[in-house]
């Protein structure tokens, strides 16, 4: 695909950085005529900010860079990552969806797929200790939202009987070198079934089967924020943190001087993590404070 046909979005007010709507999946081979259109238009983007796409991992590009960071399972076949990159006890949570009866296949995305996916969206407000996106949003939004980049998606199911009770949707890109995760998500009421981790494993294979030698499962660490539940269950899968250049281009004088002072980072990222993991347990009791008096009251 032409770098000028792919989308960005744009964040901030007064500092706006723009970036691909699919960075984590689509990458730029060359990123000047995205720079030169961004540059020329009107819609006053200050910086823009794009990550190098595997398997270089060394910068490239010519353009101010940082270090970023993505969560990578290099695959290879099937067999090699049960029996090399993950421990028994990955092995036997990848078994107990089977076990209980869940029945785990690819499936091509349609109003159905569309419909169990917004049950699982509806299922609680709060999840991880954060107020959770999706919740909340009606099926038609979350059919739009599901349909994205579907050339280049693959969907994998968790089924109990007729019920959907856990999802992948992997997002490859171009070179079909590398795919991301876009969405790996499960009922929290089907938990002892462990479907997350019998998708994890399907995904494997899926990308195994298409000849794709990177599984990406978005940031390894986010900012001060360096190991959580979260990243434990990344690297009992197999994967590793691999340091990837992030690019930041600046388009204005603004950009420039909100580049040089730092401002393009968010304030969260800047507390120390003693900080910034209290903040979170504060969040996380707020919100939870939140759904237990909505049930009081319902």
């Amino acid at each position: 695909m032409d770098n000028l046909n792919k989308s960005i979005r744009i964040s901030g007010r007064l500092l706006r950085i723009a970036r691909l709507d699919a960075e984590l999946y689509h990458f730029l081979s060359n990123p000047e005529p995205m720079i030169d259109r961004l540059r020329n238009s009107t819609d006053h983007i200050d910086i823009f900010t794009f990550m190098q796409g595997l398997p270089e991992t060394e910068p490239k590009f010519m353009y101010p860079m940082e270090w970023d960071n993505l969560a990578v399972l290099p695959v290879s076949t099937y067999e090699n990552w049960w029996n090399k990159q993950i421990r028994s006890i990955t092995k036997n949570r990848a078994k107990q969806a089977e076990k209980k009866g869940v029945v785990i296949r690819e499936v091509q995305f349609d109003e159905k797929l569309a419909g169990g996916i917004w049950e699982i969206y509806n299922e609680c407000p709060i999840r991880q200790g954060r107020r959770f996106r999706h919740y909340g949003k009606d099926q038609e939004t979350v059919y739009r939202e599901a349909s994205t980049y579907l050339d280049d998606s693959t969907f994998i199911g968790a089924y109990l009987g007729e019920e959907l009770i856990g999802f992948i949707k992997m997002v490859a890109d171009e070179d079909r070198v590398q795919a991301g995760l876009m969405n790996i998500l499960s009922k929290m009421q089907h938990k002892d079934k462990a479907p997350t981790n019998a998708l994890l494993a399907q995904a494997v294979r899926s990308c195994a089967n298409q000849g794709i030698a990177y599984l990406v499962y978005n940031n390894y660490s986010y900012g001060s924020k360096q190991h959580d539940g979260l990243s434990e269950f990344k690297e009992r899968n197999g994967f590793k943190r691999v340091d990837v250049p992030r690019y930041y281009v600046p388009l204005t004088h603004f950009g420039g001087f909100a580049l040089r002072m730092g401002f393009h980072h968010r304030l969260a990222d800047r507390f120390p993590e003693s900080i910034a993991g209290r903040l979170r347990e504060l969040r996380k009791s707020w919100y939870m404070r939140g759904v237990h008096s909505s049930k009081e009251a319902s």
